[in-house]
């Protein structure tokens, strides 16, 4: 079984930066966090919340109180997500770093009989979670854990597509039971892309609407197409990958290993120290207190949030 480091406190040497995931975004987390940086939180006009102007790693003990309602978190987070996507860098950290303990808690999860470099995995996590801020509907409860939860199916991934039991069998049981996880829908997505049942458009149709429950209109938005259509091609699809499951059509097909350099490379651009210096520069000279009322430039379609101006 694969064993994760206890590694020292990411503030224990601030002249170095930490060469894991989580380190690395923890560290950029309480660099906005503290003095003379200090990105605040405005959380006056929050029911449950002290009417004042919090520092981020005080607001995140606060939510993670067993006497913080669910309905004031989700208040709170409705908040990250709309200025991690209207004010850039700074505030995705905050939300990755507001989150660490639940990612902290999945990356242990996802390590466990794991053979191999749990980095990749524990990136894998962090790049699945930044990519959902783009999208996850903020008007439906549980923000965080839907959050946590796309990097948990992004590091899912990674860690099935390089093990040695990533095949689909199906049609008749033989004498070997299937080994889990291989019903995984995203590989058996992924294998029915690879053998041309279905194609890029139908998987990112079936993905967003069935598993990652996100409307059809808004997926057929994001092709360019009605949402009549869209649920036209998704009928024919899953028709398609249906009959191709119980034919058999995609047992044993090889996939490609998901490792990239790249996602590393994204994941250190966003959580790297001269990427959160220069964020945190941009702060000191823009104040970033205050709620946000033009939630339709961050792409969230619910009117504008009410508080008290800061």
């Amino acid at each position: 079984m694969a064993h994760r480091v206890v590694r020292s406190s990411p503030m224990a040497t601030p002249s170095s930066w930490p060469t894991t995931p989580l380190d690395a975004a923890e560290k950029a987390f309480l660099m906005l966090a503290e003095a003379p940086s200090h990105v605040p939180f405005d959380a006056r006009g929050f029911d449950g919340l002290p009417d004042r102007v919090l520092p981020l790693d005080q607001l995140r003990r606060l939510l993670l109180a067993s006497g913080t309602g669910r309905a004031v978190r989700d208040a709170v987070w409705r908040e990250l997500v709309v200025r991690a996507r209207r004010d850039g860098p700074v505030w995705r950290v905050a939300a990755v770093g507001m989150a660490m303990p639940g990612l902290r808690r999945q990356a242990g999860l996802l390590a466990a009989g794991w053979h191999g470099d749990t980095h990749d995995l524990d990136a894998e996590l962090l790049v699945g979670f930044m990519e959902r801020l783009a999208s996850v509907d903020v008007d439906e409860p549980r923000i965080c854990g839907r959050l946590v939860d796309a990097g948990v199916r992004a590091a899912r991934k990674i860690r099935v597509a390089e093990s040695d039991a990533v095949l689909i069998r199906s049609g008749t049981p033989g004498s070997l039971l299937p080994i889990r996880p291989w019903d995984h829908p995203d590989l058996v997505l992924a294998r029915a892309v690879a053998t041309a049942v279905i194609d890029r458009d139908e998987a990112r149709l079936i993905a967003g609407t069935r598993l990652d429950h996100e409307t059809l209109a808004r997926v057929a938005g994001e092709l360019g197409i009605s949402p009549q259509t869209a649920s036209d091609w998704r009928a024919r699809a899953e028709r398609r990958l249906q009959q191709a499951i119980a034919g058999g059509e995609l047992s044993f097909v090889p996939l490609r290993s998901r490792r990239h350099r790249g996602r590393g490379r994204r994941v250190g651009s966003l959580l790297g120290a001269r990427a959160v210096a220069a964020a945190v520069s941009a702060s000191q000279q823009q104040a970033l207190v205050g709620k946000t009322s033009d939630r339709m430039a961050a792409g969230v379609r619910a009117p504008g949030i009410v508080a008290a101006p800061a």
